[in-house]
């Protein structure tokens, strides 16, 4: 980050782009109004700014997901389209916490944002607390699900787990917790591990994440294990104790976090995408603050095969 970021998407937080299988890139994110889940999609990352907003699904008035649409990223596992999301039944605080639990809708329409889509499924977890983030990845012919949630016993908001699931609506194993909040940077406002992303390079599976309060503290941080590991063995994953990628003032970039991963037109280089804000002067709470939007920046790497999310922190 060696200059003033310019934002692809303005006032999409979240964001998720998906390189499918038939040439488009998927874009899917949390609108400012929280309040339905919205699709776009083009053959290039720049088109999908000025791409057709097509809304799949909206929330409704009542029940368990009817409000605070938050965090969806579109998937397509094992010859479907999902969205997976969180989603409250209220804006009401129990536990010093909202009260979100993950859903997916689903179609197997071969263009998504003309699908017919299911209802919101629930996927469970075993643990009834809050939670969201959630991810999918495939690794050696196993589909692995990945998310933040509340555990009770443990201090702050939310922790990072990893589970296989069966289908690509329920989980077949336990929850293994991965990494919990205890570092300075992690806990800056909000005790919080959230939106966690998945790549894998170099012989390793690299989880990336965010940490502290979604104002200027927000920032970035890294597990990873190598490709061999059993992947729900906490001892197979190192945890950096720095971030990798956080606020620059110098930039008016404050924030960056809750990424995605993508990979260029040409599939030659990887790419960050994140969120992030231009100011700091946020009336209230930041959650109602519309302007974290959408960047898109490439991904270096190391000698070691590590990623550089930050060429300026190395």
């Amino acid at each position: 980050m060696d200059k003033r970021p310019t934002p692809l998407i303005e006032q999409r937080a979240d964001p998720h782009i998906l390189k499918a299988s038939d040439g488009y890139y998927y874009f899917s994110a949390s609108v400012p109004e929280y309040d339905r889940l919205e699709l776009r999609r083009s053959r290039t990352i720049a088109g999908l700014a000025e791409a057709n907003r097509v809304t799949v699904w909206t929330k409704p008035e009542e029940g368990p997901f009817s409000d605070l649409i938050w965090a969806p990223e579109i998937h397509f596992v094992r010859g479907a389209w999902y969205i997976y999301f969180a989603a409250a039944p209220s804006r009401e605080i129990k536990y010093d916490l909202f009260q979100h639990r993950m859903y997916a809708i689903h179609t197997d329409a071969a263009n998504p944002l003309a699908g017919d889509w299911s209802d919101p499924v629930r996927i469970e977890t075993g643990m009834d607390t809050f939670c969201l983030d959630a991810t999918v990845f495939e690794h050696r012919g196993e589909l692995f699900y990945v998310w933040a949630q509340k555990e009770i016993g443990i201090e702050g908001n939310s922790n990072l787990y990893i589970a296989k699931m069966d289908t690509p609506l329920t989980l077949a194993t336990k929850p293994v917790r991965l990494s919990v909040p205890e570092f300075d940077w992690e806990i800056r406002g909000f005790w919080v591990n959230e939106g966690p992303s998945i790549l894998k390079r170099n012989g390793k599976v690299f989880l990336s994440y965010s940490a502290s309060a979604t104002d200027e503290n927000y920032a970035m941080g890294l597990l990873y294990a190598d490709e061999d590991c059993d992947l729900l063995d906490p001892r197979s994953w190192t945890k950096r104790r720095e971030p990798v990628l956080g606020s620059r003032p110098e930039f008016k970039h404050f924030g960056p976090g809750h990424n995605s991963f993508t990979v260029s037109e040409d599939g030659q280089d990887d790419l960050l995408v994140y969120h992030a804000r231009e100011y700091t002067e946020i009336e209230g709470d930041p959650l109602w603050d519309p302007n974290r939007h959408t960047f898109v920046k490439k991904l270096l790497w190391d000698e070691t095969g590590m990623p550089v999310f930050d060429a300026q922190r190395t």
